[in-house]
């Protein structure tokens, strides 16, 4: 069976791959158990080395990289080289952290008859299910601690984004890891429900929709292995009546349609004080107008296509409900009649929504945003809130300390203050609700990657 990798902006073929066959996946099986445990016996300033020179290969070639992810999924060239860059920044602090994160911790107790270790063991082999919409990033997030941890690492990669799994193995090629320790497999849906059934997968990580985690779920039920979970979100800003209002403009109209509104924490819903709302709109509205629909590959642009004519479509389903329920429309679609080649959407910026519209309550992954009037900080949370999902939010106000009391109300895996959509890799990212379960980054980040081992020990005399 092969698979088609067609480019979002102008339909061109891009690439065609075989999907693995059954001796395929037997074999990149047998191989990460062969290779397992030499692997966790090699020390963790080694297991760096290697991972360090496999970074270093994407940071040489990151030009390259760039242009080949704006032809997959659509990010404008100008901004594609930042990802190689995040890459970097997560996976070096990963790197730098893990000696400290899987360090055996001693407990200390008056009793010196007894010594009690608890030592952070590799769990065997990771599986690691990566998106297409971050394809370096959110693959990285997984793979580098996993690896740190003295886990092997099968990844299967997004059928949109298969050259970005072959460029992972071609880094650590150059990087000299042994082989089995890193492998990918080309899968189709089936073919991967069930492979990670197989005995030799020890742990799971999905990054998608809530839709495939629940099926992935569902499939691993009674088989009793660490899942780890980072699906859907429709992410809040609240903008307080004392925010400064020109550095948040701009800021929120990145975090909206930056990635073509394609982001997990991309900002997906605004709320605004009631005494800022016709000024924040007007602005937001302006500064929304600057960004120009393109090619992916064209320079000049900052705002690509979407991923596929499904995705435009729910995207202009929502929109088409929010307005037949009286919400309003503040852009024109007039300049999309030189973009028919492609998966275009001009964004749109909507006002007079509710919650009883689907543009306010389910994903949109899309470059269009929803904002409303709020009176005050406790009808704010309360939107915030009416939500399934919990990935992130921010709060936008000059006042810090009533921002950090807002945070404690906010139910969220992360809430930023005066910022929006980004992972900082010295914080733990993590969704509550239908945004998943489980934990990457930080050095919490390695505890889902290993699993305690009890050591006690009774001193001789």
């Amino acid at each position: 069976m092969q698979q088609k990798i067609y480019s979002p902006s102008d339909g061109t073929l891009i690439a065609e791959r075989d999907l693995a066959n059954d001796l395929d996946i037997s074999d990149c099986l047998a191989n990460a158990f062969d290779a397992q445990k030499k692997w966790q016996a090699t020390s963790i300033e080694q297991r760096a080395k290697y991972c360090t020179a496999a970074i270093a290969w994407f940071i040489t070639n990151k030009v390259e990289l760039a242009a080949e992810i704006s032809q997959l999924m659509g990010r404008p060239i100008k901004y594609a080289e930042g990802e190689i860059c995040g890459l970097k920044e997560r996976a070096d602090y990963m790197i730098s952290i893990a000696e400290r994160a899987l360090a055996d911790i001693e407990i200390k107790v008056e009793d010196n008859d007894y010594k009690r270790i608890i030592r952070p063991t590799s769990l065997g082999t990771a599986f690691i299910i990566a998106p297409w919409n971050y394809p370096y990033l959110t693959a990285i997030n997984s793979i580098i601690p996993a690896l740190m941890a003295g886990n092997c690492v099968i990844l299967k990669h997004a059928s949109q984004t298969l050259l970005c799994a072959e460029r992972f193995k071609q880094a650590f090629k150059s990087a000299g890891l042994p082989a089995g320790i890193f492998q990918y497999l080309h899968l189709s849906h089936a073919q991967t429900l069930a492979t990670i059934r197989e005995q030799d997968i020890h742990y799971v990580s999905f990054t998608g929709s809530v839709s495939a985690g629940k099926i992935i779920e569902a499939n691993l039920a009674g088989y009793f292995k660490p899942l780890a979970l980072e699906l859907g979100g429709k992410d809040a800003a609240y903008v307080r009546k004392d925010a400064d209002l020109n550095s948040v403009v701009e800021s929120l109209v990145d975090g909206s349609f930056f990635n073509s509104g394609q982001s997990c924490c991309g900002i997906e819903r605004i709320y605004v004080d009631a005494a800022l709302f016709d000024e924040f709109v007007d602005k937001f509205v302006e500064q929304t107008k600057k960004l120009t629909l393109g090619h992916a590959l064209d320079p000049n642009t900052s705002l690509g296509p979407m991923i596929n004519a499904k995705a435009l479509s729910h995207a202009q389903a929502q929109i088409d409900q929010a307005i037949e329920l009286g919400a309003q429309a503040h852009i024109s679609h007039d300049a999309m009649t030189e973009l028919a080649q492609g998966h275009y959407m001009m964004p749109q910026v909507l006002t007079q929504v509710s919650h009883d519209m689907d543009i306010m309550r389910e994903e949109s992954f899309a470059p269009v945003i929803g904002i409303m009037s709020v009176e005050n900080d406790r009808q704010a949370i309360e939107h915030i809130n009416d939500s399934a999902y919990g990935l992130s939010a921010s709060i936008w106000t000059q006042d810090e300390e009533v921002g950090l009391a807002l945070c404690n109300d906010i139910d969220t895996g992360t809430v930023f203050i005066n910022r929006c959509d980004y992972l900082d890799p010295c914080l733990p990212w993590n969704g509550i609700k239908d945004s998943g379960r489980g934990c990457s980054l930080s050095y919490l980040g390695y505890q889902q990657l290993t699993r305690p081992k009890s050591i006690h020990i009774k001193r001789q005399a």
